[in-house]
């Protein structure tokens, strides 16, 4: 079962929050990224989350006409065929996706999942993102419920973020300041918005001094405390113990210890996209410095063929990047755990 089916998504995200463990949410944006990202996930025999930004989405529509919809559609319905010669499980996801964007991205798919189920099928994505956190927490909390409801229909997991996350991805930014850290009213207002799963599941991506993109040690204060106070403020009003889903966003230059206490503290998902960018870009690099008189013709020379092919500097890239997903798994503690 290489795609989760909905049971089975559910599954793994209570597994993960039971072992306190995360998985690894991977960015792609092709197909090879996508081989690299499951390869590195079969080889720390380790389930995941494969997603897509709507920037990512862009780019795998083609540069022609860069659209998103056609772009997520075309890699998850790729997923569904080539994660099958892969030994884990995975679930599909739609990364970031602010207000103006969710008429051309969010809504349409969530469209296609629902005519999918509707004909006895299942979703084409496992899971969505709606990023409200440029919102005010009553408009982002409003256009949660709406999309909640939707995604229950086309039964879809919403991920939402209810407070900023410092630095920019895809065009989103914000400055790294007191905002940053998501209070307990905040996550009061979001229960009485959404409710605790009763309305439908949701991730929760509250903010603890994230960061997006990369950062030196001493410039971001990362508290994962804070998640334990919503849980535990939250959980003795609900009678409920550890009631959210927590994802850990910008994550790239984190300790291992502040991981540790995030997952302790209930985060099931971990993205990563910059340090695998970096894995990924880093070999190709090398790859042309060092033949640079092979993939460049230069004084009139026809180069070498062998060196500029896409498939011999493609095979570094991908082994580049599936390392650094081992290294993401063993970070999250879901090394070894994959569904049996």
């Amino acid at each position: 079962m290489p795609i989760a089916t909905p049971e089975v998504y559910n599954e793994m995200l209570d597994r993960a929050k039971a072992g306190k463990f995360a998985y690894p949410a991977i960015n792609v944006t092709s197909s090879q990224t996508l081989h690299a990202a499951l390869r590195g996930l079969a080889e720390a025999e380790s389930d995941g989350i494969i997603q897509i930004s709507t920037g990512g989405a862009e780019f795998l529509g083609g540069q022609y006409s860069k659209d998103m919809v056609t772009g997520a559609v075309a890699l998850a319905e790729f997923a569904h065929i080539v994660a099958e010669k892969y030994p884990v499980t995975v679930a599909l996801h739609t990364d970031h996706c602010p207000k103006d964007k969710l008429d051309g991205y969010v809504r349409p798919l969530l469209k296609i999942s629902q005519d999918r189920v509707a004909a006895g099928r299942d979703p084409l994505f496992q899971s969505h993102m709606w990023d409200g956190s440029a919102e005010t927490l009553d408009d982002n909390l409003a256009i949660a419920k709406e999309l909640l409801a939707e995604a229950v229909k086309a039964h879809i997991i919403l991920e939402m973020e209810i407070t900023p996350t410092g630095g920019e991805e895809d065009g989103v930014s914000h400055e790294i300041n007191e905002s940053l850290y998501t209070t307990v009213d905040d996550a009061f207002r979001t229960v009485d918005a959404v409710g605790l799963g009763e309305h439908g599941r949701y991730l929760l991506a509250a903010s603890f001094g994230n960061v997006h993109g990369v950062y030196k040690p001493g410039n971001v204060v990362l508290r994962p405390g804070i998640l334990k106070e919503l849980q535990d403020a939250v959980g003795q009003k609900a009678g409920k113990s550890n009631p959210f889903d927590f994802v850990f966003h910008g994550g790239s230059g984190s300790t291992q210890e502040e991981i540790d206490e995030a997952l302790e503290n209930g985060v099931v998902k971990m993205n990563i996209d910059t340090d695998l960018q970096y894995a990924f870009t880093r070999p190709v690099a090398g790859h042309m410095f060092a033949n640079y008189d092979g993939v460049l013709k230069v004084d009139g020379e026809v180069g070498n063929k062998k060196a500029y092919d896409p498939r011999v500097w493609g095979k570094a890239a991908e082994a580049g990047m599936a390392a650094r997903v081992v290294v993401a798994a063993e970070n999250l503690r879901s090394t070894g755990r994959k569904l049996k």
